[in-house]
């Protein structure tokens, strides 16, 4: 390790995180006394392992150089992930909700970097608590628990522009204040803004009160976990399935520009190029979808081409956005339905949403050089600059964004063989080492949208969990720390 990795501030900002953790599984005791459920002292007894195990690395670094560098970034982001899900994995053995570790790290996993895949086979069996801090997951992975915690950071004296640069995703970073924990404190309103508004309709669609606020978290993290088996399938519902999609797409833009509607700035909103190719390839797809899923040869009523258009549309948002929630089982649709649902899981939506994938400003810029090459060809004196949302991209941010897209699909390939080394079968291996990476939770075959990963092998769970967090940090965070030229001096 370089003689310059600033240890004991590492340390200081890793052991900040895991007590803000702890103090949460406290807090969610209050849960099972509301509903007189006998699994208290599971959270007591988790936030207080979590606590124990923080604190010492909070005082460690008491004393710690405030100098935060890109390495210290990439291990706090990273450690940050695997250590929180560790602690946060401890209700689910301590309840006996999830008695093998394997499984206990992989579901929490999956909830903190908002994949979804699950390995429950009964949750409406589950106690009110473990399905809310199920859920909390979600929430607290969704927008970050970085970002999130920029805003608390300052308080500790911290710098946050290396960990929000580890964290966020995308090429570009709209900056919406130039102070750091002003911008998370903005991006943070308008995610409690989107729960709010998304729990209280789903409230007046019949729906508990416990479970709108848990499928709020859900669907604003476009993370996918349900407080049923049958996900969203079980209420049956043509309104909820209605503001659970238009909540999953709103959830897959660039939050920043959610700010800029309210500053009233809407030509930085109409000239964004990536929200119009989003809603474009969104709707495009699911209108691919729609034609298969209606049958032409009877009489077409409303009827049928409403819940044709309903089920695609929702499916479409619900892989692009890689929420991941269910309806109906899209393994019995037509095969090249499979396809283009593979395609916008691994598109994704918007950078600077909760959202995974190669994220669609990536699209964008390679589809452009890309057009732009054929025409340097044709013209070999001409000069084709790629200009994205009316601004010249800068020839390292397109050597960048290839490198990534490069490394995107070459760590789904790396995945895809190990996984099917390891047991699972090729449909299993292709869709389970895509969703993953993409963190969008359903795949094909026995790990489609009506099963789960409950059968999947011990070992591919691993697997499986290492991608959620290679996807979940935009792959160059993690896979940096297994170079050794990142910890020479």
């Amino acid at each position: 390790m370089g003689k310059d990795f600033n240890f004991r501030l590492v340390a200081k900002i890793i052991g900040t995180l895991l007590f803000i953790e702890g103090l949460l599984l406290c807090s969610i005791s209050i849960i099972p006394l509301i509903y007189h459920e006998n699994d208290v002292y599971h959270f007591l007894i988790s936030g207080g392992v979590t606590i124990a195990f923080a604190v010492p690395l909070f005082l460690l670094g008491l004393k710690a150089q405030p100098l935060l560098g890109k390495r210290e970034g990439s291990v706090i982001v990273t450690f940050t992930w695997i250590l929180c899900s560790a602690f946060g994995m401890l209700p689910f053995l301590l309840s006996g909700s999830i008695p093998s570790v394997t499984d206990a790290y992989f579901e929490t996993m999956s909830g903190f970097t908002t994949t979804g895949a699950s390995i429950l086979n009964n949750i409406e069996e589950l106690s009110h608590g473990i399905l809310f801090w199920r859920s909390l997951t979600h929430w607290i992975g969704g927008l970050g628990i970085i970002v999130i915690s920029l805003a608390l950071l300052p308080l500790f004296g911290y710098n946050g522009m290396q960990l929000f640069a580890a964290e966020s995703s995308g090429p570009t970073k709209d900056k919406i204040h130039p102070k750091i924990n002003e911008t998370a404190k903005r991006l943070f309103v308008i995610y409690i803004v989107l729960n709010v508004a998304e729990t209280i309709l789903l409230k007046f669609g019949g729906m508990s009160w416990f479970d709108a606020v848990c499928h709020s978290f859900s669907t604003t993290a476009t993370g996918g976990f349900s407080t049923k088996q049958a996900s969203i399938g079980y209420w049956n519902s043509p309104y909820i399935e209605y503001v659970v999609t238009i909540f999953m797409i709103l959830s897959g833009v660039n939050f920043s520009l959610y700010y800029f509607a309210y500053k009233h700035k809407f030509e930085k909103i109409i000239s964004n190029e990536e929200l119009r190719y989003y809603l474009i390839l969104l709707f495009s797809a699911a209108a691919l979808i729609a034609v298969s899923r209606v049958d032409f040869s009877a009489h077409l009523t409303f009827n049928a081409i409403e819940k044709a258009t309903r089920e695609s549309v929702f499916y479409v948002a619900s892989l692009m956005t890689t929420t991941g929630f269910v309806t109906v089982d899209y393994m019995e649709w037509q095969t090249y339905t499979w396809i283009i649902l593979l395609i916008v899981i691994i598109t994704g939506a918007s950078a600077g949403s909760t959202t995974g994938g190669i994220k669609m400003v990536r699209i964008v810029i390679v589809a452009k050089y890309c057009y732009y090459e054929f025409k340097q060809i044709l013209h070999p004196n001409a000069i084709f600059p790629v200009r994205y949302s009316g601004h010249l991209v800068k020839e390292d941010v397109i050597t960048k964004v290839l490198a990534f897209v490069l490394l995107y699909l070459t760590t789904i390939a790396l995945g895809i063989i190990v996984l099917a080394m390891s047991g699972m079968g090729l449909e299993e291996s292709i869709s389970g080492s895509i969703t993953s990476l993409s963190c969008a939770g359903p795949g094909l075959g026995s790990i489609g949208p009506m099963s789960n990963y409950a059968a999947v092998p011990e070992f591919s769970k691993w697997v499986l969990s290492f991608l959620m967090l290679v996807g979940r940090l935009e792959l160059f965070t993690v896979l940096l720390l297994f170079t050794p030229t990142f910890w020479k001096k």
